[in-house]
């Protein structure tokens, strides 16, 4: 068996390695850890709702969200609490156990968090695990959202810090990072991951995951998405992704963090099944359910369920218990495993 002790010092060299790795061993290793900490036939269903779409000032390369790009992707308000609620009953009557909340902004205003907050709670009442994804937060935001029954805050690093600058021009590596310690500050579960597939290089997926795997706390949850390119976005016109490349930085996900759920998020749509095969045997633990995340496509519900029919997987149970919806979720890497969550705009 692998050595699955909990590291956050791990060397580029030393990721390199795991991606250079023959794909058959490098899936045995994955698959050993994940069994080793996960119920391997499991798979936590989560659904991703944009409760406010369109008209962001940011310049992410890979979102048809933001305001500056024409992708045909109109601006709304904030969603109602009633007309968000329904969506969540219809969420968890599919068997979803985490319903996911994302808002195109750079960052929500103070008169934004009680707007967000009272949304939060009506959801959290539904028995339901919640995720917010709101952009960068400002002081006493974390806390409000934590206070209102928040479980997970998303905030993705995207890739790796040396790429960063090619992607985004509007905000810092950096503000990423002051935003994930105010959400651990405030006692949050962290939802982190990347996107795969922007032009970067081999080296520079593994210095996204090298970043993750580094943080001072690993992600409860780690999406790992494959864009989705979008016509109008700078990133329209990139050629996709080799899928087995997708699978490997799924896979070393789970090697370099053993306790996390790594979520196969963005791009499943463009994924047949025996990719996504390959990517929950490689370690990944949780999808999207739903025809949408926030503004690209996914694979419907009974897509889905047919595909767990076929792999002999079950959707993860919902049980109650002290402040959370699932048992098994521990609360930092010591007390067990966590769950994925959706990413931000890229999804």
């Amino acid at each position: 068996m692998p050595d699955t002790a909990i590291r956050h010092d791990w060397g580029r060299a030393e990721v390199a390695a795991l991606f250079a790795l023959p794909f058959n061993e490098l899936l045995h290793r994955a698959h050993s850890v994940h069994r080793e900490h996960h119920d391997p036939n499991a798979v936590q269903v989560s659904t991703l709702l944009s409760i406010k779409t369109g008209g962001c000032p940011e310049d992410c390369a890979y979102c048809p969200q933001a305001a500056r790009y024409d992708t045909g992707v109109a601006a709304q308000k904030l969603m109602d609490t009633d007309d968000v609620l329904e969506r969540a009953r219809a969420a968890k009557a599919a068997g979803a156990s985490r319903f996911c909340m994302g808002a195109a902004w750079r960052g929500p205003k103070d008169r934004d968090i009680p707007k967000v907050a009272a949304i939060v709670r009506a959801v959290k009442d539904l028995g339901l695990e919640t995720c917010a994804t709101l952009g960068l937060l400002g002081d006493g935001h974390a806390q409000a959202l934590k206070d209102a029954g928040l479980d997970y805050y998303n905030h993705n690093i995207d890739t790796a810090p040396e790429f960063y600058g090619e992607i985004i021009h509007t905000r810092e590596y950096q503000d990423r990072l002051v935003t994930l310690a105010q959400v651990r500050d405030a006692g949050l579960k962290t939802c982190c991951g990347g996107i795969v597939g922007m032009g970067e290089t081999r080296e520079q997926r593994a210095g996204l995951l090298q970043a993750l795997a580094n943080l001072p706390e690993h992600p409860q949850s780690v999406p790992i998405n494959q864009l989705v390119p979008v016509p109008g976005t700078p990133l329209g016109d990139t050629e996709p992704l080799d899928p087995f490349e997708f699978v490997r930085a799924i896979a070393v996900a789970r090697i370099l963090m053993p306790l996390s759920i790594v979520r196969l998020s963005a791009g499943r749509q463009q994924m047949d099944d025996a990719v996504q095969a390959l990517c929950f045997f490689a370690g990944a633990g949780s999808i999207f359910y739903g025809e949408k995340l926030l503004t690209t496509g996914n694979p419907d519900v009974e897509a889905d369920r047919a595909l767990f029919r076929r792999l002999d997987l079950h959707p993860m149970e919902v049980v109650e218990s002290a402040g959370t919806v699932h048992a098994d979720i521990g609360n930092n890497e010591t007390a067990g495993c966590g769950h994925g969550c959706g990413c931000s705009a890229a999804a």
